[in-house]
């Protein structure tokens, strides 16, 4: 579902340039889900950003569902994969109904006016349609990131892009999320990518994690590598030490 061969980013130019991520490789089957931890700044977000179309400093080649994508999209790859965003204080526009932010995505494609949508997709993340009346504000965090998930979800994608998607959350909400997801991919069939710094969600959510050390892959563990605590590079085994597994 997803295949990237020598995806580099960098940013500034001349004496300023710097490269954030350095040609990394990877593949993900469809239906499976791909963590990437690593400490922040190493280029995990980048990565996220750069499939789906935030970011085009990008060279390499990147295709979803088989077909390759250019850094301007199409609207066709642009529903194919859609993202969700760490912070779901920041990620929803505060003066925006929760009908609307749902609504958005279907208008922002000109497929429909997205309205008649909105109950069904507060439901399928465990919220009342009634919600589709609140503002963000009267909803509390774990339920904004449930509407930033049904969101995604508006266009109907066959991947989602999740960047540390519970980690502005109380621990006591986390696995709620994190079932949420696990229990969507199965419904849907869905592919995810998740970025984290957290092992702990990565090893509940990934059947396979590739550790990235600034900007580069280091290391790649299988969940029975995870659930034994087993690893390949020393940078890899300083993370484990520094988690709770």
């Amino acid at each position: 579902m997803i295949a990237v061969e020598n995806l580099s980013v960098s940013f500034g130019s001349d004496a300023k340039r710097r490269q954030v991520v350095k040609n990394v490789n990877f593949s993900i089957a469809r239906g499976e889900t791909l963590g990437i931890v690593g400490e922040s700044g190493c280029g995990k977000s980048t990565v996220l950003r750069s499939l789906a179309g935030l970011d085009r400093h990008w060279t390499g080649d990147i295709r979803l569902d088989g077909k390759p994508v250019d850094r301007e999209r199409s609207l066709e790859h642009l529903k194919l994969a859609q993202m969700v965003f760490q912070d779901p204080y920041g990620s929803i526009h505060p003066r925006h109904r929760i009908e609307r932010v749902l609504a958005e995505p279907v208008r922002a494609m000109k497929i429909g006016d997205g309205w008649d949508r909105v109950a069904a997709a507060l439901e399928q993340v465990g919220l009342p349609a009634s919600f589709a009346e609140r503002f963000p504000h009267e909803l509390s965090g774990g339920q904004r990131q449930r509407v930033a998930i049904a969101r995604a979800l508006m266009l109907e994608p066959q991947i989602l892009l999740l960047d540390e998607p519970t980690s502005a959350l109380d621990v006591s909400v986390q696995a709620e999320v994190l079932n949420l997801l696990s229990d969507l991919r199965e419904e849907r069939g869905l592919t995810y990518l998740l970025v984290s710094h957290d092992l702990s969600v990565i090893a509940h959510m990934c059947d396979r994690v590739l550790v990235m050390k600034e900007g580069e892959f280091v290391d790649e563990l299988s969940s029975e590598d995870l659930a034994s605590g087993t690893t390949h590079h020393p940078y890899s085994t300083t993370l484990f030490e520094a988690s709770y597994i």
